[in-house]
């Protein structure tokens, strides 16, 4: 699994402090240019990992982060959409670790070839160490084929 530092997306580093603001985390922000328009994507997470996230939330998120969005792109022909992670939600980027500490995930371990389930206790920029049923285990992320959540 690759690490993308999340500073490096596009926008990402103009976005994340208000979102921030509003008491949730971006876990992710795509911009993608098209014909007539510019289609942006969010997906924010809270910051509490025992707490979803709802369709109030994301409307809060909207109305805030896209008319920073137009002005930075300085154009208003722009669709967003804004979306919690979702329950099963397969990790894009290693990166996504260090926000979701504290929630239950599952990896795919190459070495093992088999899945490892705990709670993410900490993450850096090379691993991810979750809090197993045997004790912590860390997991280089160059080790890590998959990676989701565990839907309760």
């Amino acid at each position: 699994m690759e690490y993308i530092p999340l500073s490096s997306l596009y926008l990402y580093p103009e976005s994340e402090p208000l979102v921030s603001a509003l008491g949730y985390v971006l876990v992710d922000l795509k911009i993608i240019p098209q014909k007539t328009t510019t289609k942006i994507s969010a997906v924010i997470a809270s910051k509490d990992p025992s707490k979803g996230i709802g369709v109030d939330d994301c409307s809060k998120v909207h109305h805030a982060l896209l008319p920073r969005l137009e002005a930075l792109l300085k154009t208003d022909d722009t669709y967003m959409e804004v979306t919690s992670p979702g329950t099963e939600r397969n990790f894009k980027n290693a990166a996504e670790f260090g926000i979701f500490a504290g929630r239950e995930v599952r990896v795919w371990d190459k070495e093992a070839s088999d899945w490892k389930s705990g709670v993410i206790k900490s993450a850096d920029e090379k691993s991810v160490t979750l809090e197993t049923e045997e004790g912590d285990k860390s997991f280089l992320f160059e080790n890590i084929a998959k990676a989701k959540f565990i839907h309760i």
